[in-house]
């Protein structure tokens, strides 16, 4: 059983990637399918697909198509760090959201109206914890 799964979310990613793998499969949720959905909104990864029949009793299974850059081959997603864990929550408030690069990467964030990035999370002012950054 995996004790934080989000963690295990992004590192099931950041190994696909750096084994230049075209797709990983990763154990669907909720709170998976929406981060994916993100980051695929921002154009960090290529295409997503959730296939719910995995298995009885499961949610199914999301499978990721990596993004790499089509000149030098290198992974589109530079960094994927998990912020809040189990052991030690992060919570921001709308006035203090972390920028990830100074704007240029996105920090996802679990808030009383959904996860959303930050920059989505300060325009509506609304806080919440910070789930992880990319860039």
């Amino acid at each position: 059983m995996v004790t934080d799964p989000i963690a295990d979310y992004l590192t099931r990613v950041r190994n696909g990637l750096q084994a230049k793998h075209r797709i990983v499969e990763i154990p669907a949720s909720n709170v998976k399918k929406r981060i994916t959905e993100i980051l695929y909104d921002k154009g960090y990864i290529l295409k997503y697909k959730f296939d719910d029949k995995a298995g009885k009793g499961n949610q199914g299974v999301i499978k990721v198509a990596l993004k790499y850059d089509g000149e030098t081959g290198l992974p589109v997603i530079r960094g994927l760090e998990r912020i809040s864990r189990p052991g030690l929550r992060r919570f921001s408030g709308a006035d203090s959201l972390p920028r990830i690069l100074n704007g240029l990467g996105i920090a996802i964030v679990s808030t009383s109206k959904g996860i959303m990035t930050d920059k989505e999370a300060r325009k509506e002012n609304v806080g919440g914890e910070v789930l992880c950054s990319v860039y």
